[in-house]
């Protein structure tokens, strides 16, 4: 313990320092930023409407990358899978009750060919019989320049995961 301490001490007295990691994300060109905010404002629009409104699944799948997954983080685990999947469990659902989900707010990180995008969302059902509130953690990839959602994975907030602050201004 006691050589521990000098060891600490000594380092200290000696000026070492540590220096922080930069960000791994790089500068987001124009066209990219208005590209992928297209894309998440697409997915919003597409899985919301009232009830009785077909939504465009096909052209939902030209905004997804192959093999995408849709998943969520419940209390029992992570659940959901592919695309197909999302739209053959979810969207008779949706069709029928009506749902609406819109982003509060909105974290975006690009590197290369990736990016990451945070977005809080309040989600209800048209007769109300079902509210939400959570982030939607969406990848994006750039694929022969177009960007495309790889997956979708969010989590609903609890009183343990409140949305934090920064995420709740209205977009």
């Amino acid at each position: 313990m006691i050589r521990h301490l000098i060891l600490v001490t000594a380092l200290a007295l000696a000026g070492c320092t540590t220096t922080a990691i930069p960000p791994a994300a790089s500068p987001v060109s124009a066209a990219d930023a208005a590209a992928i905010d297209q894309t998440i404002r697409d997915v919003y629009a597409i899985i919301s409407g009232p009830p009785g409104q077909k939504r465009d699944f096909a052209r939902m799948r030209t905004m997804f990358a192959p093999n995408a997954l849709l998943r969520f983080i419940g209390p029992n685990g992570i659940r959901g899978g592919t695309l197909e999947d999302y739209i053959a469990k979810s969207g008779p659902t949706l069709e029928k009750e009506g749902f609406t989900e819109r982003e509060l707010g909105r974290r975006v990180e690009v590197y290369g060919n990736l990016a990451q995008v945070w977005s809080s969302y309040d989600g209800r059902t048209a007769t109300r019989t079902f509210q939400t509130r959570g982030i939607n953690s969406f990848q994006l990839v750039r694929i022969n320049g177009r960007w495309l959602v790889a997956s979708i994975l969010w989590q609903q907030e609890t009183p343990a995961f409140p949305l934090p602050a920064g995420m709740i201004g209205e977009r």
